[in-house]
């Protein structure tokens, strides 16, 4: 046994049945639930490893569930992948940035799964733990906290990973094949929309001056 712990949140128990079963063959510790308000109870009792999600839901949509689960502070390292039949570009950008660390769309085949599932359990975006500049920007991973001339700034999860990577090393021009490997893992697929976004909603609420886009090649935060 592995000892990592999976919530499971789905409302076709058909589903929820065959991916436990083989979740659980390979040693995982599965609990489920069958809508979103449920995942966000159970998700602050059980305290997994990873949480699956479907997006269309009863009670809650997973994209609501995400959202609320990286309000709780306990959840905001939890990885939380999607896994649904709704492939729409706008769905995966919702979910992204709702805090989704991955989206996955059915039918996957259970190996696929599970192999998606554990690298994601692996990855780490490996960027320094505390950071601050002469910008005035500071980011803590530990506490998961940014903060702008001492002020708290409220961050999703996608955001607070793309900043500490460009973060890390002041100056430097990040390419957004290194971002998407970083921040999304290399079994996800998005597009440059999906990274442009991002940078948007950061300079919305960091100002203009900070991340610089370094045409046809990617981003660099300058102090």
């Amino acid at each position: 046994m592995n000892n990592q712990k999976i919530l499971l949140v789905d409302d076709d128990p058909d589903i929820l049945e065959f991916i436990e079963y083989n979740l659980q063959k390979e040693g995982f510790e599965v609990s489920t639930a069958n809508n979103g308000l449920e995942a966000v109870k159970a998700a602050q009792t059980i305290q997994p490893d990873l949480i699956l999600l479907d997006v269309m839901m009863p009670e809650l949509d997973g994209v609501e569930t995400c959202a609320r689960i990286r309000e709780i502070d306990s959840l905001k390292d939890t990885r939380v992948a999607f896994l649904t039949a709704r492939g729409e570009d706008y769905s995966q950008i919702a979910g992204f940035e709702a805090g989704g660390d991955d989206y996955i769309l059915k039918p996957v085949k259970p190996r696929v799964l599970v192999s998606r599932i554990k690298a994601l359990l692996r990855r780490s975006a490996g960027t320094a733990k505390e950071v601050e500049n002469q910008s005035g920007v500071k980011i803590d991973r530990d506490k998961y906290e940014v903060s702008k001339d001492g002020k708290r700034i409220s961050l999703p999860r996608k955001e607070f990973e793309l900043l500490a990577l460009l973060m890390s090393k002041s100056g430097k021009v990040f390419t957004r094949e290194v971002i998407l490997s970083t921040v999304w893992g290399e079994e996800v697929i998005v597009g440059d929309r999906t990274i442009d976004v991002h940078i948007r909603k950061l300079r919305e609420k960091l100002g203009n001056n900070f991340i610089t886009t370094v045409k046809g090649v990617g981003y660099k935060f300058s102090a």
